[in-house]
């Protein structure tokens, strides 16, 4: 899928519907069995996070997967031009963190794909944070929504993380954290 993003950029100008259209179309190719496998991922990551924190970190991330039947389902026309640059650099990111995915028996690649759909298409469609508004992180703090602004607290401590989408995230890191 992400190849396929990638040929979009080399057009040179691609538009948030051209995108649109790819990432729906691998959306509708995912089906139910593959959001249980995934949703029993993330309750087994789940096993090594501190207790207080579990159930919102397992809430919060079968709330994202089960995101991608807004994929398959958008028929919105959008407007606009894509940042070529900043997709590129999405796309690079999220190839690293397939081929990391590859070395890491536990890792689902179902997994990893519905986390690239959902990346790009929060990002690049919706002008969304890839965590939605009030996911809930270790200390009480949330993603936060100020006027046109989002807000997360955590984005700052990720930037070099190589599993984080992070750096391609439209929020901003949450001054008062």
């Amino acid at each position: 899928m992400l190849n396929k993003v990638k040929s979009l950029t080399f057009q040179g100008q691609t538009t948030k519907n051209e995108l649109l259209t790819l990432l729906r179309e691998d959306a509708r190719k995912l089906n139910l069995s593959d959001i249980v496998r995934c949703s029993l991922q993330i309750q087994q990551v789940a096993e090594c996070i501190h207790t207080s924190y579990k159930s919102e970190y397992i809430k919060a991330e079968t709330a994202f997967m089960i995101r991608i039947r807004e994929v398959k389902e958008d028929n919105l026309r959008y407007s606009g031009k894509l940042d070529v640059e900043e997709l590129n650099t999405a796309i690079d990111i999220l190839s690293q963190q397939e081929k990391l995915g590859e070395n890491m028996q536990e890792t689902d690649p179902t997994f990893l794909r519905i986390y690239s759909i959902l990346s790009l298409y929060t990002t690049f469609i919706r002008d969304e944070p890839i965590h939605q508004v009030g996911t809930l992180f270790p200390g009480g703090f949330t993603v936060k929504k100020e006027g046109d602004k989002y807000t997360c607290p955590v984005k700052d401590n990720n930037d070099n993380n190589p599993l984080a989408v992070c750096p391609f995230c439209i929020a901003e890191q949450d001054e008062e954290v």
